[in-house]
């Protein structure tokens, strides 16, 4: 019995890029929610009058969210053979990389344009 068990041949796991790419979106979009809110809130303690901050979490439901969700599709059509095909990782870090640089940056973009906005208005 004990040589049964050890003479099972076990495959390597193969990347799924599909899968791949909708966790680093979910991740994406957690990290972005969570560094739009902690912007936000800052600028309405500092702008307790101002409703331009408010609009900043709508925009984050309006728009960056849709935004976050094509990258997800460019990869959720890929058959199973393509999704565990190697030639598509330069694809993937290419993607993987502008998801956490939206994700990262966005929110300080966006809040920022939005103080200018009240600032010359």
């Amino acid at each position: 019995m004990n040589k049964a068990l050890h003479s099972q041949v076990v495959k390597p796991v193969q990347t799924d890029w599909r899968k791949k790419m909708s966790n680093n979106v979910a991740y994406g979009l957690l990290v972005y929610t969570a560094l739009q809110i902690f912007v936000t809130m800052h600028e309405l303690q500092e702008r307790s009058a101002s409703i331009l901050p408010v609009f900043v979490l709508v925009i984050l439901v309006a728009a960056i969210i849709p935004m976050f969700r094509h990258f997800e599709r460019r990869w959720e059509h890929l058959t199973d053979d393509q999704a565990h095909d190697p030639a598509f990782a330069a694809a993937f870090k290419r993607d993987q990389i502008k998801v956490w640089v939206l994700a990262g940056v966005l929110p300080f973009v966006i809040t920022g344009g939005f103080k200018v906005l009240a600032a010359l208005f």
